[in-house]
């Protein structure tokens, strides 16, 4: 694992105290990260993390970290509560293999984002718990969830919102990794234009920013691409673990859920499965006679972040 200072601590300021509402002025296909506990539902919009990269929230009474690192397109949610105390991060300003490096205030111990693992410091070997929650549209999450709020933009000033290494006021409309998402190289030197990284070619028709989402069930993880949920007819079901899993690939993006033992078929459209005699939205996970599907916990990022963290031979490949 490479660790390097790339910026000052604190830099991209993280959201300690966020607020909310019912309206989002965005486009409607921003994404956002949905959160749902205890049956609060709460948006995070990634054009707000792309300044912030994590939100330290509680929703529920549950205290959670939202986070995101843009250079490996990774969305984890955990909850901050680690043997018996509540944690609050901030961004460290190192990246551990191009990875946001998270530090937490009351050990300033240091965590890889896309794994949840301390990697230095006072907590080293501890690991954070995924939360279930989901990268989607902001038209879907509002469809979805219309009593649900969406974080309100925070402000201030970013290291992101600047060519330098000093915060600058942040311009919500400027998509500061917009350029980067687009190229083919990737990594802090491709969006720097010092230089890219490698990729093995031995992972056939996956991409270094192919869109993974990341299963980790009793150490099994697995990493099912969304390219390959489509060539599939937008549904897998596999093992992980001892966990049955269904993964459905949406016009809302890419999902996973227990699967109790059901066999899914392609709706006819980008979002329905049929399966038990009725249909089954594959982003929420719920069904027109009323019934849902559990959402696993899992991570959304890129393949080439999954790769640095679990190796080649963990991508689900049919």
């Amino acid at each position: 694992m490479n660790v390097r200072q790339v910026i000052p601590r604190d830099a991209i300021p993280s959201v300690d105290d966020p607020t909310f509402t019912e309206t989002y002025g965005g486009p409607d296909d921003d994404e956002v990260i949905s959160l749902t506990v205890d049956g609060e539902t709460r948006a995070y919009p990634v054009r707000y993390l792309h300044y912030h990269e994590i939100v330290n929230d509680v929703v529920s009474g549950v205290p959670v970290a939202v986070t995101w690192c843009p250079l490996c397109g990774s969305a984890a949610v955990y909850d901050r509560r680690v043997d018996g105390r509540t944690l609050e991060f901030g961004v460290s300003g190192k990246l551990a293999d191009d990875d946001l490096v998270m530090y937490d205030r009351e050990t300033e111990s240091e965590w890889k984002q896309s794994l949840g693992e301390c990697i230095a410091g006072e907590l080293e070997g501890t690991s954070l718990s995924v939360r279930p929650a989901a990268v989607t549209t902001w038209r879907a999450f509002s469809d979805a969830t219309p009593d649900g709020r969406v974080m309100r933009p925070p402000g201030g000033t970013s290291e992101a919102a600047g060519e330098g290494d000093d915060p600058e006021p942040i311009d919500y409309d400027v998509e500061p990794y917009e350029h980067y998402f687009e190229m083919d190289g990737f990594g802090l030197g491709a969006h720097r234009g010092t230089g890219g990284r490698e990729w093995d070619d031995s992972l056939d028709g996956i991409e270094p920013k192919s869109v993974v989402l990341g299963l980790d069930v009793d150490d099994d993880p697995v990493g099912v691409p969304l390219s390959v949920v489509e060539s599939a007819g937008g549904v897998v079901t596999l093992a992980v673990g001892d966990e049955s899993a269904v993964v459905f690939a949406t016009n809302a993006g890419i999902h996973a859920f227990s699967n109790p033992d059901l066999v899914f078929d392609p709706g006819g459209d980008d979002r329905t499965f049929h399966a038990d005699g009725t249909d089954w939205d594959g982003a929420t996970g719920d069904a027109a006679d009323g019934r849902s599907l559990e959402r696993l916990p899992a991570r959304r990022l890129f393949a080439f972040a999954w790769r640095d963290d679990h190796g080649a031979d963990a991508f689900y490949v049919e």
